[in-house]
């Protein structure tokens, strides 16, 4: 323990372990809400973030290394009894400790901030991810110790950290799915929805080959001759073989897995029923009121929806909605706080498609017309999506004016014949069928 004492504070690894928290924290707390939904969105993050963290580890390890070339104390060493594994050991164990450390205290920063907000905490995919990711971390370490021991140049580690920027981009962009998430520390952790996680056996493989690099590294740094570098391609080959024989092949599971706990709907207990994924579960009481907002709006309608819901579809799945159903589904988004994002849109997205949803099947929607017939319901005048609907940047400015003229025109008509002609156009939505024409004419 004293010499593993020494060893932390002359040696690379507390330079490493401190370069890797201020690096990941400060990527983390750059852009928040990338991941302030949960505890899930979080380790993944941080997964993400190895594109820059595992090529530093790399080269600090090369930079360690080369340390008895730099000092000129090699030969030196060589005449001592001790074996050269036994001296290496400190070394290798400060590298480990402080990187993993360096890796939990990156995730402790983050926990920090959506402690109060995150509800769903998936104990154990979390702890894998996370424990992967510590592992991934000391595998690049050591692999960058031997190799920096037997190439102990000075260009060595900086050309080790571009080297591995590469590898892991490359793997992503060119690889097979399986391959890559057999050998990326990253594979899999570009979030497409709230609910995605990373499968237990994408990251049990993943830790195989993490290990077998370290366990190569390990062989290379602590080599006597030729026989013993070379020997340090078996556990190499080994670790490749074992993992892609045990990483799942299907596509979906590779890349965009569902935690079906974290896609449950958490709902209201009184009426009308407002349901939110329980990822999401925080932000249920500040969605509620306006959600029961747009109700109120519909209600006017014959046959209205009663009730709000998430919509826990993803851009993989095949659900359906029936429009039918007396539910109106909408996203939820959730700010870099953990807070409800654009509380504005909210009674806007309930109203539009006057109940009857997007789900992309109807190839006769008018956004004029459903414009004009939902602020007809919200009793305002129509305003532009851009900057109340969230990704909205542009739409041609005529669609708002010619909105704002049949609105008016709803306006003119007396309330009845006006309802009449929005729960027409709802009908036709209904239907898919073309509401062109509905909004428009002289009062009967």
């Amino acid at each position: 323990m004293n010499i593993l004492g020494i060893e932390l504070r002359r040696s690379a690894a507390l330079g490493a372990g401190l370069i890797t928290v201020v690096v990941g924290a400060g990527a983390l707390y750059v852009a928040t809400g990338r991941w302030s939904s949960g505890w899930m969105a979080l380790a993944m993050t941080i997964r993400e973030y190895l594109l820059l963290l595992w090529p530093l580890a790399l080269a600090a390890g090369a930079w360690q290394g080369r340390r008895e070339h730099r000092a000129k104390v090699g030969e030196l060493f060589t005449t001592t009894a001790r074996p050269r594994a036994q001296r290496m050991l400190p070394v290798l164990g400060a590298m480990a400790l402080t990187l993993a450390v360096a890796y939990l205290l990156v995730t402790v920063a983050g926990i920090g901030w959506i402690a109060s907000t995150a509800r769903h905490l998936p104990l154990l995919n979390f702890a894998v991810v996370t424990g992967v990711g510590a592992l991934s971390l000391i595998g690049a370490a050591w692999l960058g110790l031997g190799i920096g021991r037997m190439l102990p140049a000075l260009v060595t580690a900086p050309a080790l950290a571009v080297a591995g920027v590469l590898l892991i981009f490359l793997s992503v962009i060119r690889l097979p799915d399986w391959l890559a998430a057999a050998i990326s520390p990253v594979h899999g952790t570009v979030p497409f929805h709230a609910y995605q996680t990373i499968d237990n056996r994408v990251s049990g493989a993943l830790a195989i080959s993490m290990a077998a690099l370290a366990a190569a590294g390990l062989l290379l740094f602590v080599a006597d001759g030729w026989r013993t570098r070379t020997a340090a391609l078996v556990p190499v080959v080994l670790g490749l073989v074992v993992a892609t024989a045990v990483v799942p092949r299907d596509e979906g599971v590779l890349n965009w897995p569902v935690d079906p706990v974290a896609r449950e709907l958490v709902c209201t207990d009184d009426a009308p029923t407002v349901c939110v994924s329980r990822v999401n579960a925080n932000v249920l009481d500040a969605l509620t009121p306006l959600a029961r907002e747009g109700l109120t709006a519909l209600a006017k309608l014959p046959d209205a929806p009663t009730a709000v819901h998430e919509d826990t579809r993803t851009l993989m799945s095949d659900d359906v909605s029936s429009p039918e159903d007396g539910i109106v589904r909408i996203p939820v988004r959730i700010d870099k706080s953990g807070g409800l994002a654009h509380p504005a849109a909210v009674v806007t997205e309930v109203v539009r498609g006057l109940g009857v949803g997007y789900d992309g099947q109807c190839q006769n929607r008018d956004d004029v017309v459903e414009r004009a017939a939902a602020y007809w319901l919200l009793a305002r005048e129509p305003q532009s999506d851009v900057g109340v609907i969230p990704g909205m940047i542009e739409e041609s400015p005529e669609i708002n004016v010619e909105a704002v003229a049949l609105w008016r025109g709803l306006r003119e008509l007396p309330e009845d014949e006006a309802l009449d002609r929005v729960t027409a156009v709802r009908d036709a939505l209904r239907l898919c069928t073309d509401v062109t024409g509905i909004l428009s004419g002289t009062a009967r």
